[in-house]
């Protein structure tokens, strides 16, 4: 069983080891593939779980996500109190499981099959990912009854951001949440794009090694999917050919507004 395991705990942090520990206790043949994001980015794990769960995948997977900023509430945590963990049914098949905080269901929201609260206590554990929800995740893909509750309503997931900065890849490459078909900028043409306090030119095209090395090109990425009516998503990319764009917008974060001049 393939369980991809999504969480801001840090490149080769302990608490992965830790929860992919906890999660073959419960699923002895669970095959962990390890994805970090960002500290508190609900939305670059949002991506990334839509990148994973809405395309091909083997048969049973599931995708085991945690980044838990505790943003939905300002007051004093009781019992580290935080935000509850959902399920949702993709129509891949793929069966996701994580804590519904900021965007981390949002890319998913409107294609997903089935959207419901798992049945587990959202406090008790500072490390809820590992001594909480495991258990409840491994209940869910085993089919148990009562692992589930009642449905979660689209109105609780917000709205993707526009022009922002999704994802942030090993090669500097800046995933955006600018849908392609939104945006006709004309093969070729330069554009202008301002990305905090830097503004650089990049190259628009169709192809993502048609402009010259040392260039930034606007384009269509490699990510993306097709929903259950058939339609494709397909989500821009800004790149530096044999460079960073990350760099060369001076390491902007995930999330930041994206304005095309």
């Amino acid at each position: 069983m393939l369980v991809h395991i999504i969480a801001d705990y840090g490149q080769g942090d302990l608490a992965f080891a830790e929860v992919v520990q906890r999660i073959k206790l419960y699923l002895p043949d669970a095959e962990p593939i390890l994805t970090p994001v960002p500290a508190f980015s609900t939305l670059a794990a949002g991506f990334c779980v839509a990148q994973l769960g809405l395309n091909n995948s083997p048969a049973g997977t599931i995708i085991y996500h945690n980044v838990a900023p505790r943003f939905d509430d300002e007051q004093a945590r009781v019992s580290n109190a935080g935000e509850r963990l959902a399920f949702a049914l993709l129509p891949t098949g793929v069966r996701v499981i994580g804590v519904n905080a900021g965007h981390t269901f949002s890319f998913m929201r409107d294609t997903a099959s089935e959207l419901r609260w798992a049945a587990v206590e959202a406090q008790g554990s500072q490390f809820r990912s590992r001594d909480l929800f495991p258990q409840a995740a491994a209940a869910i893909a085993l089919g148990l009854p009562d692992a589930l509750t009642e449905k979660l309503s689209p109105s609780d997931i917000p709205d993707v951001p526009p022009n922002c900065i999704a994802y942030i890849d090993g090669y500097g490459n800046l995933k955006t949440t600018i849908q392609h078909k939104s945006i006709n900028l004309g093969e070729g043409n330069t554009v202008r794009v301002q990305i905090g306090d830097t503004k650089l030119d990049a190259i628009a095209t169709d192809g993502s090694f048609a402009v010259k090395p040392g260039q930034i090109a606007l384009a269509p990425g490699s990510s993306g999917w097709i929903n259950a009516q058939g339609k494709q998503t397909r989500w821009m990319e800004l790149f530096l050919r044999s460079g960073s764009a990350w760099e060369s917008f001076a390491r902007p974060s995930v999330g930041t507004y994206i304005n095309i001049l």
